[in-house]
């Protein structure tokens, strides 16, 4: 409780500073006949669907209007209210449409929240309709928790006037669907010492940690390379993924490998401002005076980007 407490007083403390914002601050958002006012500023902090339209010269940033047409005026008040609180609805008629909603305008914690109020409330008649959600929306828990129910009566599930709306609303996801529910699991086989390598790498790129930690576990070689020369490490730099860099670091992983242009972990940090993983590098004896191919340290690449804290840090 504490923690949600603690996110909760931060929300508020720095939606205080909105209050003096003038009118150019404001959008209103329309869906249907609802129209609502937001702070700019709030949506593009929570939402990065919302930062980047708000940051190119789009035409509800020039105009302040956002149109919302495949979301309901309800679900787009509960979307702006947990915006502005963090606080998730606890209203599982509406957590399908909301998590839709949260999935579109990358509001991962919401959707988090949504995927499990449906999976909560799951019964012969909605099976089907939380499978194809999942499906559509890349829920793995709620994908998993439905395909489970529905494997227990699966015939029931398919009487249901849920699984005939699917059909005839849905048909590409519901396909998706029953491959899951009848397609056996793939054999497992051990993988060689060169695959473990490569999907480490693989893992690290796409920020699986879990996929990380169980390779390790496996034996992969933590000083495997990808196409360009790219360790894990390199990946976890590259993401700012610390948790992932002490990790592979623990596990041995060298803090100044180079990939192909003679890059070093730090380098990838400091090119994409990650403070806490430069950090992490530097306590692990990262140098901080290796040079790229082109003879460039961290310190060069943070201050070209005019990364300033990281300036400090590297000089």
């Amino acid at each position: 409780m504490e923690a949600v407490k603690d996110i909760t007083e931060t929300a508020a403390v720095d939606l205080g500073d909105l209050l003096d914002a003038g009118d150019d601050a404001v959008v209103i958002l329309e869906a249907g006949d609802t129209r609502l006012l937001a702070h700019r500023a709030v949506l593009a902090d929570r939402s990065p669907v919302f930062a980047a339209m708000f940051a190119h010269d789009t035409l509800e940033a020039s105009s302040g209007a956002v149109s919302i047409p495949d979301v309901g005026g309800p679900v787009l008040r509960q979307l702006v209210s947990y915006l502005y609180t963090l606080r998730a609805p606890q209203l599982p008629g509406a957590a399908p449409q909301l998590l839709a909603a949260a999935d579109k305008y990358g509001v991962s914690r919401l959707k988090a929240e949504c995927e499990r109020q449906v999976a909560a409330q799951l019964t012969v008649e909605t099976a089907a309709a939380a499978a194809v959600l999942a499906v559509r929306h890349s829920c793995s828990d709620l994908k998993h928790a439905a395909l489970a129910f529905i494997k227990t009566c699966p015939f029931e599930v398919m009487a249901t006037q849920g699984w005939a709306d699917a059909m005839l609303h849905q048909p590409k996801d519901l396909i998706e669907v029953s491959r899951l529910l009848y397609d056996p699991p793939p054999k497992s086989r051990s993988l060689s010492a060169e695959e473990r390598g490569w999907r480490l790498v693989q893992a690290a790129e796409r920020g699986a940690v879990g996929q990380l930690r169980a390779l390790i576990a496996a034996g992969a070689d933590v000083g495997a390379r990808g196409g360009w020369g790219q360790t894990a490490l390199h990946w976890a730099a590259y993401r700012g993924d610390v948790e992932a860099v002490w990790l592979l670091v623990g596990a041995g992983a060298a803090v100044d490998a180079r990939d192909g242009g003679g890059c070093t972990p730090l380098h990838y940090a400091a090119a994409n401002g990650h403070a806490e993983v430069v950090a992490a590098l530097l306590d692990a004896g990262a140098d901080r005076g290796a040079t790229t191919g082109d003879g460039e340290t961290a310190l060069d690449i943070a201050r070209q980007w005019n990364h300033r804290r990281l300036v400090e840090m590297l000089s």
